[in-house]
């Protein structure tokens, strides 16, 4: 079995990277710096990467007898969040990333992996919600920490209503009441399996780990 261990950074000419055979894998597998594949052809291959490599489509691996490998991004069940104003999707990308959640952003709306907790708080945001098939390619370096300030009129209201919803299907708030900032924490480093998710007790939806401040 032939082992992938190198991502190619120089350019090729098309007709090379036409004929490359394909590896086509969702986002949580093109996190995995490790793990066995089939490529489209049916061959079965291993891949060892270095860790905290993410692919992304159209990335072009090395095997270990010379030969290349083009990524494929699979498509996959996913959220596509649009909303009547700008407004109204910034506010549904802040409480996203409130919650530590990869998401691809693109001109006029955004895409996270399915999820019905977080397609009913966006909804009540006011965001237009829609489960598609499709590539998904968040923005990557996107989960550090850093302080984040709501000062608008309305931000007190929206954090309220992101919180109830999430509340109602977890039963339980991890919220702090301490005064007047809402401060995101750093993520731990990621692990090759969930990709920078933080899914707190494992259980498939993103903890809030923000502070909101009266």
């Amino acid at each position: 079995m032939r082992t992938i261990d190198k991502r190619l950074t120089a350019k090729l000419a098309p007709v090379l990277v036409k004929r490359a055979p394909t590896l086509t894998l969702p986002y949580d597998a093109r996190c995995k710096s490790r793990l066995a594949a089939t490529l489209d052809t049916g061959e079965e291959v291993g891949v060892v990467l270095p860790r905290g490599t993410v692919l992304r489509d159209g990335d072009l691996l090395v095997a270990d007898d010379g030969g290349l490998v083009r990524v494929i991004a699979a498509a996959e069940s996913v959220l596509r969040v649009r909303a009547p104003d700008r407004l109204t999707l910034t506010r549904a990308a802040y409480h996203l990333g409130n919650r530590h959640t990869p998401v691809q952003v693109g001109a006029d709306e955004l895409k996270l992996e399915a999820d019905p907790v977080l397609e009913d708080m966006l909804k009540r945001l006011g965001a237009q919600v829609e489960r598609v098939e499709s590539p998904f390619q968040p923005e990557s370096g996107a989960y550090g920490g850093g302080h984040r300030h709501g000062h608008d009129e309305t931000f007190a209201d929206d954090y309220a209503l992101a919180q109830r919803v999430y509340d109602e299907h977890h039963g339980h708030s991890h919220d702090h009441a301490h005064g007047a900032h809402n401060h995101a924490h750093g993520d731990d480093p990621p692990h090759d399996h969930d990709c920078g998710h933080d899914h707190g007790h494992c259980d498939g939806h993103a903890h809030d780990h923000s502070h909101e401040h009266r």
